[in-house]
């Protein structure tokens, strides 16, 4: 082995090493035990909490560890018990800021999103139309007033003792609310709260607060409150003070404007606020009777400042000053003029019980395994030695896969599995081209050592150039795809780019000992040859092909538009409910629809479709969708009418109409921006005629897949629902970008046999030569849509209901794409050019060591 081949065969090896570092332990560990373990001092009083912690574990399994082990804890304090970095500055509740810390260290490496875990998520909206009225600048005031909101949504999730909440902005309007294994009593109070508004008001302190908190006492008639205080080293802290429980009559109501101004002697930053008539009034009496007194701010029960009042203030606009920092200046400015005051909408909900979660994760498991197996089986089958060696690069593919989506932190959700499934059965693709291309030289009667090469060097190229193309659509699912979308993208995403490096270096790697050290591939490479060299005149049969697809096209969008109309749209586009329940006892849907109506429910699809395992008749759902916000009056009204059916919600999912709009904008943007690039990329490796009939032809398959989509309709209506009337849905614009990766994949190789062809100047008419390169890449086209395909199979059939609108759409997607890198990109070029070769061309020559016969 020379020092290049060990260098590689090191980094491989460092590379397999840190894949099984990453993904090792796969699965959380016992919360308790792992409690237990990350506590540095240990006590009788910490040996007692964690054995009432297991014992409510075995008396309330189904509650969780964490509730149990919060339970457990009850008011001890357990900050000494742990290191001081356990906490990461100043907590208003440090019990469950260290039990999140130790949720942490017991997850495993996949962390797993709400659609596999269970949970509930919230997609909120804020009004920001007071936006400007602080003296921040609109884009800056924004995003400040997004982070105070988070705040103060935070102190509320964390009340209901969710393990591991998450809350982020999500643009400069929205909020988003993650709250993994909640119960309904859960789901249902947070729901409430997360709508109500922000409170804000003000309680006058106690002129003797530090000396009765040091004696431990507690006056008649005020009550204790945290307050965040800022010290002389700059650090943050909370400390309690007294304050009286009766509030003052003046609330966030009364303040009309609260904003940042700056000393005009110091610098440092106050708040100037004015307030309306009412609030004048309740203000001036305040500060007339308690000049020289402290005046509690409070947001939410924690007191954010109290300043002294200096004196009467009767004009009904006063100033805060205190040692602010310029961003706590506007927190507290915000907060007087309160956004939050407005109740907050919910745009979005989507809710999956801790069952389905379950059943969902197996199902994902259940599709890989058989893509695995349907994939492997071939290569071996069909490339024998060479196909051992295709999926030892698969194997790791997947290992690596998994590896880079732990290390940075993704979070595995069921698409992201369909990307990685996928990914399966792209990942061979590189390989198949490898191998075809190997079988051409061996074919020219080229040595080993020489077919090698030249099957690695001139693949090379066309892989690149496909796996480019591929991750401009894949990286417009990361950027403009939301949630589980956006998971789906990475995983694509790191998909092709692990896939270019098993391909290319790991499997050269082994092949290159292979013929140094072995006489395995002694005789050549022995492979099986279900296609063989073709001669078929596929331009023959253009015209009327393309006639046909743009028919087909024509017909089912004016069936889509008005035959189906808004029915096409699913809850996703359109907005509204989508009810999942589980039950014992099947209820008539005529029944079903009887109890809607009482509701004042008429308009509702109602049906039994197949369970999340895709297999029809065990286990089935009843599956409501609804107008919007009449979703939980339908199941309570089931529930309270049939009793024996024992329903049970297993999905909630909840979409605005202004949410299904943003999906429409980001789908349109999505599309013309990858056709964009593709089309930019393409005219700057190619021409710029290639890049029009690569771009068109994209467009074809998309058009051709919503057609497809469109006409199940009328399937149904004609196979009395055996064939499932399917609806856009969030899934479904995942799947057409994809779509749109994988034809222009097909398409370049196509693409890039024809621009070879020409530069050898191989003789004949520009139609020839385009039949030459389509038979000459028939093999491959075949070989890598049918593993795709068998992957994509193995989703629809097994992977869930989630994602079996993707996998039926990525099916129609495959079949489009490839026929049209056949009959509509080659033929839209062919007619650019009139029939006449390109000027990429290299003359007609006779290319040197080319047979006669592959010459014609």
């Amino acid at each position: 082995m020379n020092r290049s081949h060990l260098w590689k065969a090191l980094f491989v090896a460092f590379v397999i090493v840190w894949s099984f570092s990453e993904i090792l332990p796969p699965g959380p560990k016992n919360l308790i035990l792992e409690f237990d373990r990350l506590a540095t001092t240990g006590s009788t009083n910490l040996n007692a909490i964690v054995a009432q912690a297991q014992a409510l574990e075995k008396q309330y399994p189904d509650r969780g560890a964490y509730k149990n082990l919060l339970e457990a804890i009850g008011t001890n304090d357990i900050r000494g018990y742990f290191p001081t970095n356990f906490l990461a500055g100043a907590e208003l509740n440090p019990t469950r800021a260290i039990l999140n810390r130790v949720q942490r260290e017991a997850a495993g490496k996949f962390k797993l999103g709400l659609d596999l875990s269970g949970g509930t998520s919230f997609l909120l909206e804020m009004d920001l139309s007071r936006r400007a009225t602080n003296g921040t600048s609109s884009g800056s005031g924004n995003a400040f007033l997004a982070e105070q909101a988070v705040e103060v949504l935070r102190k509320r999730v964390d009340a209901f003792g969710v393990a591991e909440p998450i809350l982020q902005p999500v643009g400069d309007r929205s909020i988003l609310v993650q709250l993994p294994g909640v119960d309904e009593s859960t789901k249902e109070s947070a729901r409430e709260q997360l709508k109500k508004a922000a409170f804000l008001e003000f309680r006058m302190v106690d002129p003797e607060s530090d000396v009765h908190l040091q004696n431990n006492l507690v006056p008649p008639g005020y009550m204790k409150l945290p307050m965040k205080y800022r010290g002389r080293n700059g650090q943050e802290a909370i400390v309690p003070i007294l304050v009286r429980r009766q509030a003052e009559p003046l609330t966030g109501r009364s303040i009309n404007s609260a904003r940042v101004a700056r000393n005009p002697v110091t610098g440092q930053p106050e708040i100037d606020f004015t307030l309306n008539s009412e609030g004048a009034k309740a203000f001036g009496d305040i500060t007339r009777d308690n000049v020289g007194q402290r005046l509690a701010i409070v947001l939410d029960g924690v007191v954010i400042s109290a300043p002294t009042i200096n004196g009467p203030i009767l004009g009904g606009a006063g100033q805060i000053t205190g040692q602010f920092t310029e961003k706590e200046a506007f927190e507290l400015a915000t907060g007087l003029e309160n956004p939050l005051e407005a109740p907050l909408q919910i745009m979005e909900e989507r809710g999956v019980s801790a069952r389905l979660g379950a059943e969902q994760i197996q199902s994902g498991i259940r599709a890989c395994i058989l893509a695995v197996a349907l994939v492997a089986t071939f290569m071996l089958v069909y490339y024998l030695l060479a196909g051992v060696v295709a999926n030892i690069a698969l194997l790791l593919n997947i290992l690596i896969l998994l590896a880079v989506m732990a290390s940075l932190d993704v979070t595995f959700t069921l698409p992201g599995i369909a990307g990685i499934v996928l990914t399966v059965g792209m990942a061979v693709d590189a390989n198949v081209l490898i191998f075809e291309r190997i079988r051409e030289e061996q074919a020219l009667g080229k040595s080993v050592r020489s077919s090698l090469n030249a099957g690695y060097g001139k693949a090379f190229g066309t892989i690149l150039d496909s796996n480019l193309t591929t991750l401009i659509s894949s990286l417009l699912l990361i950027m403009l795809g939301t949630g589980p979308i956006k998971g789906f993208g990475v995983a694509l995403t790191v998909g092709l780019c692990v896939s270019m490096f098993t391909s290319l270096m790991v499997t050269r790697l082994i092949f290159d000992f292979l013929v140094a050290k072995t006489s395995l591939l002694k005789n050549g490479f022995k492979m099986l040859q279900f296609v063989g060299a073709t001669k078929w005149n596929f331009m023959q049969y253009a015209k009327p092909a393309f006639i046909l697809s743009w028919t087909l096209i024509l017909a089912g969008l004016l069936y889509g538009i008005f035959g189906r109309g808004e029915k096409l749209l699913g809850v996703d586009f359109a907005g509204g409910d989508t009810l999942t329940l589980s039950f014992a006892q099947k209820i008539e849907i005529s029944k079903v629809r009887a109890e809607m109506a009482k509701v004042g429910v008429n308009d509702a699809e109602v049906d039994y479709p197949r369970d999340v395992a895709g297999q029809a008749g065990q286990n089935e759902v009843l599956r409501i969708v609804s107008p919007r916000d009449t979703g939980l009056k339908v199941e309570q009204q089931l529930k309270t009418a049939f009793p024996e059916a024992k329903f049970e919600r297993i999905q909630f999912d909840q979409v605005g109409p202004v949410v299904g709009q943003e999906i429409q904008k980001s789908a349109i943007l999505a599309s013309l921006l990858s056709l964009f690039g593709i089309l930019v990329y393409v005219a700057f490796r190619y021409e710029f005629s290639f890049a029009v009939g690569a771009v068109i032809a994209v467009v074809h398959d998309v058009l051709m897949t919503v057609a497809i989509f469109s006409l199940t309709g009328l399937g149904s209506a004609f196979t009395g629902g055996w064939i499932e009337a399917r609806q856009f849905d969030a899934t479904f614009v995942a799947a057409l970008l994809t779509i749109i990766g994988f034809s222009i994949n097909d398409t370049i190789v196509i693409f890039d046999r024809i621009r070879e062809d020409l530069k050898l100047g191989i003789p004949g008419s520009f139609s020839e030569i385009i039949n030459r390169a389509l038979n000459q890449t028939l093999s491959r086209t075949i070989i890598t849509s049918g593993t795709v395909f068998l992957a994509t199979l193995a989703l629809y059939l097994f992977g869930g209901r989630t994602i079996n609108n993707f996998a039926f759409t990525f099916l129609a997607g495959i079949i489009t794409g490839t026929y049209s890198s056949i009959y509509i990109a080659s033929t839209l070029v062919y007619w650019w050019h009139k029939g006449q070769r390109p000027a990429l061309s290299a003359g007609s020559v006779t290319p040197v060591g080319v047979p006669a016969e592959v010459q014609a």
